[in-house]
């Protein structure tokens, strides 16, 4: 393609970091091919968006990119991949102005396809029987210059009664040790501080190539190896369940050089009754077990937590036991998501729907216990030295970073200060509810 005649593609991610690892890969691609990569506000001849299965609301989302991408230019040419064009390819194909739609194994071979630009009357779709998405694609995106979400696994086995996920991404493969270290450290070539792994299941990671139970190496082998990565400072695993998560692999983590004391764990529930209808892999005495063995061997570590509100059978007496489980446990912070029904999931089927507005006031209720429980986190934490990585945004004269368990911190505005790491006090906490800080050896461009 000659420099003139350069077609221009742009993105738009809907979902997890996941997502984001696997469009930046795509981008490459193309890149590779000779496109230019604009962003998504720009005018593009192709507009790219990965789409998302967890929520009703990714659903809507979607219709409202491609007109945002329409309105920018109504002759682009509109591709939609990932989890919601695995699941439900017509339908997105029937969405006006979508030309192409790519399921799970077709994602990452999108410049093959993408020959002719003309549109088309309805989306053209490309996607296999999802038993066919059995080979592994290893990808890293690249979000802020601080971080990077590296992905290790893909696709899950458990049949949570909830989760399409499976559906969408298929059966549970990881990348091979060799790749997940190429790509460490290709991030770490580019001068990023920080690598987040990623992954549908990333305790799982292990599963061969094509999904068998050959474990070449396990997730605890996979986070010694990485710890030995030249040039990465921090490395945080992103959310793993907690029956995955091996006293072996908490103990590792404390005395680690680069894997920092912050563990997302999710839950969804903390009744028993409710864990075995959404047929979790454990009940609550591990989860407590995890907690407590995390913060045996570090004290300071942040524990975040997934919570689902309003699960079919779900009793207001199962929710406070839930409330009441959180409330006592030493935990950091909540994810809380209010239930929504999914096509072709067994939890849709079920009996003991709840009401919508009883979810609502569940979620918010649980929502204000998470506010409760950062702040005493925070407050936990003041007057402790840590070290922070600043992020390249200026918020309103304020430069923000984490520590490496997690707390947000805020300091004035210093464009020097962008991805690098300082040693630094946490001294109180704001109005805003970010931490202020002073430094430890204040750097002479302060």
């Amino acid at each position: 393609m000659d420099m003139e005649n350069r077609k221009k593609v742009a993105f738009y991610t809907l979902g997890c970091k996941l997502n984001f690892s696997e469009t930046s890969t795509i981008a490459r691609n193309f890149q590779d091919e000779g496109f230019d990569r604009v962003e998504f506000e720009d005018v593009a001849d192709i507009y790219v968006v990965n789409t998302c299965s967890v929520t009703e609301n990714a659903d809507k989302q979607f219709k409202q990119v491609v007109k945002k991408a329409l309105k920018k230019n109504e002759n682009a040419f509109v591709a939609a991949v990932g989890c919601y064009a695995q699941l439900k390819p017509e339908e997105l194909a029937a969405v006006d102005g979508v030309d192409l739609v790519l399921g799970a194994t077709e994602k990452f071979k999108i410049t093959d396809y993408i020959n002719d630009l003309s549109k088309n009357d309805m989306g053209e779709v490309h996607s296999c029987e999802i038993s066919e998405a059995d080979f592994y694609v290893g990808s890293y995106s690249i979000g802020d210059r601080t971080r990077a979400f590296l992905k290790v696994q893909d696709g899950c086995d458990y049949k949570c009664t909830y989760c399409t996920i499976p559906l969408a991404r298929g059966i549970s493969r990881s990348d091979t040790l060799e790749n997940v270290l190429k790509n460490a450290a290709e991030i770490s070539a580019q001068n990023i501080k920080e690598i987040v792994l990623t992954g549908v299941n990333v305790g799982d990671y292990g599963k061969g190539e094509f999904g068998n139970k050959k474990h070449e190496h396990t997730f605890y082998e996979l986070v010694q190896a990485l710890d030995e990565v030249e040039g990465i400072e921090r490395l945080r695993i992103s959310s793993i369940e907690p029956n995955l998560l091996k006293n072996e692999t908490i103990d590792f983590v404390a005395q680690s050089k680069t894997f920092v004391p912050h563990f997302h764990i999710p839950l969804q529930s903390g009744s028993d009754k409710i864990l075995k209808l959404m047929r979790r892999r454990y009940l609550r005495d591990v989860y407590t077990n995890r907690v407590m063995q995390i913060k045996e061997v570090m004290p300071h570590a942040c524990i975040g937590v997934d919570v689902i509100v309003g699960f079919p059978g779900e009793t207001d007496e199962d929710f406070l036991e839930t409330y009441n489980y959180l409330n006592e446990m030493d935990i950091s912070y909540l994810h809380v998501f209010t239930y929504s029904e999914r096509a072709n999931t067994p939890a849709a089927e079920m009996d003991g729907v709840v009401p919508a507005k009883v979810r609502s006031k569940r979620s918010k209720m649980l929502r204000g216990l998470s506010v409760k429980k950062r702040r005493a986190f925070y407050e936990s934490q003041i007057g402790s030295t840590r070290t922070v990585l600043f992020e390249s945004e200026n918020k309103e004269g304020y430069i923000h970073g984490f520590t490496e368990n997690y707390v947000k911190v805020k300091t004035p505005w210093n464009p020097e200060l962008v991805n690098t790491l300082h040693e630094i006090k946490l001294t109180k906490i704001d109005d805003d509810g970010i931490v202020r800080m002073e430094f430890v050896n204040t750097p002479e461009y302060v």
